[in-house]
């Protein structure tokens, strides 16, 4: 039975990260591991295609991806005659008795994003060895030529040859894992906000992003900073497109059609956010998602609930006291001083719904029902949530947050993590 080709890219794209953590955890050579997995490839995509994907496509592609590299090996014997022994002593692996380890896609995160390497090259190894990309697609997706992107692996390979595939330890977890949501967030914002080309977004970009961060919260599990950046970057990306004009220019907050903003997504972000406040303590990228959440429940800049923004951001502050956070909280704090609007009352509670981070009782909030609407329906249909008792206000850039004229005159958003605060 033939296989389409969406079913076939989607399968291959799916297998690819997964054949290659398992590789490189045995057999330890990142490169020729990376190899040998794109050989299996080239064979899955004729058989696949003509005979349909298989029930173990991961444990397929390690199987034939061994056989590959068990051939250059035998080939290149004088040079590898080490690896060779070592390799022939274990059994050729059987495609059925594959069995996922989801600390490989941590693994194998960790090792792109390396600190040895450059960002740019931990966002081209990203993409292309978790993402599962071809050089090509790279390329396209970060607008710079395919030879660029084939140096910039080469190196990063060569860089990290090596390095031990394994987890962090318990001293360097934190720093490491920060690395990693630097990259994954810094691949997004450039999908969210180009900093080159014709277009404002690039949504595919963005949703690669989205698509690896997925990977790695399921991989970790549980609340905390990986659930955070899950729920920002779902909040944001569910203003794509409300974002932009028809002749592709940035609309502001202010004048966007809420109506287009993705009410499945919304709906979705805000529980991560509600769910990863309520155990252990909170980081910046738990905050800023809360901080977006409030934001998309108002139905418009107007009815915006700043009183609970400028709290958030108070606390913000205090976890993440950079230049750009600070402007972010001096702006909150303004704005929720004309807060509530004339006519209507706050919701407010005095304190933080999660125990973490303040007093009041998770039971105090309104919390609507999850909606099975893609769209927002319009003004009025969304009750009030506290996500956080206390506030802040929003900014003149189009996500909501404070924010400042950056290069090509594109606003800068304030509150961000990374070197570079990204583009809004």
């Amino acid at each position: 039975m033939r296989t389409s080709a969406p079913e076939l890219e989607a399968a291959i794209r799916a297998a690819a990260p997964r054949a290659l953590a398992t590789l490189v955890r045995r057999y330890g050579v990142f490169d020729q591991c990376e190899d040998a997995v794109q050989e299996g490839l080239l064979e899955a995509f004729v058989q696949w295609r003509a005979n349909g994907v298989p029930e173990q496509p991961v444990g397929w592609l390690i199987s034939v991806a061994t056989r590959r590299m068990m051939d250059g090996w035998r080939r290149d014997n004088a040079r590898r005659q080490r690896e060779l022994n070592d390799f022939l002593r274990a059994a050729d692996p059987d495609p059925d008795d594959y069995h996922e380890d989801s600390d490989d896609t941590v693994r194998l995160l960790v090792l792109c994003c390396h600190p040895a390497l450059t960002p740019a090259s931990q966002i081209a190894l990203t993409l292309r060895s978790v993402g599962g990309l071809t050089t090509a697609e790279v390329a396209a997706a970060l607008l710079v030529s395919e030879t660029t992107v084939a140096q910039r692996i080469s190196r990063a390979k060569k860089t990290i040859a090596g390095a031990r595939f394994e987890l962090p330890t318990a001293d360097e977890y934190d720093e490491r894992l920060r690395a990693v949501l630097q990259v994954l967030y810094l691949i997004f914002n450039e999908g969210h906000t180009a900093s080159a080309g014709d277009s404002l977004q690039r949504v595919d970009l963005a949703e690669e992003a989205l698509r690896i961060t997925r990977l790695l919260q399921q991989a970790v599990g549980g609340p905390g900073e990986v659930t955070g950046l899950l729920a920002l970057m779902i909040l944001t990306h569910a203003r794509r497109d409300a974002r932009t004009g028809p002749g592709g220019d940035l609309v502001p907050a202010d004048r966007q059609d809420r109506s287009r903003w993705y009410a499945d997504e919304v709906a979705e972000g805000t529980r991560l956010v509600e769910e990863t406040l309520r155990t252990g303590a909170v980081g910046p990228y738990q905050l800023e998602a809360a901080i977006a959440a409030v934001h998309s429940e108002a139905d418009s800049v107007e009815t915006t609930d700043w009183e609970q923004i400028a709290g958030l951001y108070r606390i913000l502050v205090k976890v993440d006291p950079s230049p750009m956070v600070r402007l972010g909280s001096a702006v909150a704090s303004r704005s929720s001083k004309s807060w509530p609007p004339t006519g209507t009352s706050a919701t407010t509670t005095a304190g933080c719904p999660s125990s973490p981070i303040c007093t009041s009782s998770p039971a105090a909030r309104t919390w609507p029902a999850p909606t099975t609407s893609r769209r927002w329906s319009g003004p009025g249909t969304r009750p009030n949530r506290t996500i956080c008792g206390t506030a802040s206000p929003i900014s003149s850039g189009d996500d909501g947050r404070p924010s400042i004229l950056g290069a090509a005159g594109r606003s800068v958003r304030c509150g961000t993590r990374g070197p570079d605060p990204p583009l809004a």
